[in-house]
């Protein structure tokens, strides 16, 4: 069995980095992956640059006797690298698929000059050749889980400042808070715009809450239950809550459902709770003469 190491690769790498760049970047045209739409050609020249430079820091001292563990601190430099071109990658839109074939096109220049290195010795040349692939594999898939991880970091980024978006409590005046909702009304929202909302009347010293539903797409036993809930902690935090919205489907679905809301006022519109509101805080709406 012949016997294998870093030596080739490293030797092909310092007689033509350059060159290895060059076709690598040429490779992912070929089959697709280097997007030009996102990135200019100075870019993307740069970024092929600065991480195969990391790539070969990790081969020369991270390789030993043909294994190798990305989270070694030899692959510092590597795991860096691919942290900021992978934040930057996931925030242009490029996807996982076209992430990990960008690394792996560099599979096509290395193993040519494999080929011309070791053309009088095959055995010698199957076993470089399995040596790169795995280590060009494995260096694919742990940039595909770096990108997934930034990724769904991402997301769940934009999904918590969606749903802040989507709760704002509102101070119509004083002493009076609305929460518009809008979509629908599952178990995490649910708590968000608890949390938000008590938060809030504590801030304003809020002593009416209106709890506008008209935005709320479905009203079953689920969202009546959130919206009861949420309206036995504004009273446990000495306020009174209205929900306005009820049209009339809503108000025949609850019937039929059996729901109950007790204690609680309804209005059927955001109008009339505001008015109710107004004068539980001791405000009086009057029309002004037009004279």
């Amino acid at each position: 069995m012949p016997q294998t190491g870093t030596a080739t690769i490293l030797k092909i790498f310092e007689a033509d980095f350059g060159g290895i760049v060059e076709e690598w970047r040429g490779t992912q045209v070929e089959e697709g992956v280097r997007r030009s739409d996102l990135f200019t050609d100075s870019e993307s020249r740069a970024q092929n640059i600065e991480l195969l430079k990391a790539f070969l820091t990790g081969i020369r001292s991270g390789v030993h006797e043909q294994d190798f563990s990305f989270e070694d601190t030899a692959w510092e430099d590597l795991r860096a690298v691919l942290a900021d071109l992978t934040k930057e990658r996931v925030s242009r839109g490029v996807t996982p698929s076209e992430m990990a074939n960008f690394v792996l096109a560099l599979k096509a220049p290395l193993f040519s000059r494999l080929a011309t290195e070791l053309a009088g010795d095959t055995d010698r040349l199957m076993a470089e050749i399995r040596l790169v692939t795995r280590l060009i594999d494995a260096f694919a898939i742990y940039t595909n889980e770096v990108f997934i991880a930034e990724r769904e970091q991402i997301i769940e980024r934009q999904r918590e400042e969606m749903m802040e978006l989507s709760t704002p409590v509102v101070e119509l005046w004083d002493r009076v808070l609305t929460l518009p909702l809008i979509g629908t009304l599952d178990s995490a929202r649910s708590q968000e715009v608890m949390e938000n909302l008590l938060e809030t009347i504590l801030q304003r010293q809020a002593e009416v809450v209106i709890v506008d539903i008209t935005g709320v797409s479905t009203v079953d036993t689920q969202v009546a239950q959130h919206l009861l809930r949420a309206a036995a902690a504004v009273r446990l935090m000495g306020a009174e809550c209205i929900i306005s919205g009820i049209s009339p489907m809503i108000a025949q679905t609850m019937v039929q459902l059996g729901i109950d809301v007790g204690t609680v006022s309804t209005r059927s519109s955001i109008r009339t709770a505001l008015a109710d509101a107004l004068r539980k805080v001791g405000y009086v709406i009057e029309k002004r003469d037009a004279h």
